[in-house]
């Protein structure tokens, strides 16, 4: 198993925006370069899946795994012989809002897929989660 996470405090945004921001599927590809579109039908929920396609890429089904309003949610990629799990949390504090996002490989090809897709995503975070901030910002 891999697993790298990357956490910022911020006062820009709540975690209402947040949600906001990462539940309306449909429109992620409006504030999220890497992405040529991402598509979900029905509610942002437990169980439910949405197909994204990553700019270059095939489509990805997606699974939510959990989600708790407001506060955090989790999702898994199936590769083959591998899964990537993607956790993002929400967690308010006196310094204000802690956004972190964890993301998680495991699976007997799980070197395979950390280095051609996972790796990629964890690098980008930094710059992803301030882009995300700008967005929920704006809602």
């Amino acid at each position: 198993m891999w697993s790298k996470s990357y956490s910022v405090v911020t006062k820009d945004v709540t975690g209402q925006q947040m949600w906001k921001l990462f539940a309306d599927v449909n429109h992620w590809h409006t504030w999220d370069t890497g992405i040529e579109f991402a598509r979900m039908e029905g509610r942002f929920e437990k169980g439910n899946f949405f197909t994204l396609r990553p700019k270059g890429g095939p489509n990805v089904k997606i699974e939510l795994l959990e989600t708790i309003e407001n506060e955090m949610f989790l999702d898994v990629t199936r590769f083959p012989l591998a899964k990537m799990y993607d956790l993002h949390t929400f967690e308010h504090t006196p310094d204000g809002l802690r956004i972190t996002n964890t993301i998680t490989v495991t699976g007997p090809l799980g070197f395979f897929w950390r280095k051609i897709v996972a790796q990629k995503i964890v690098d980008n975070l930094p710059a992803d989660v301030q882009q995300q901030i700008r967005a929920a910002k704006a809602l």
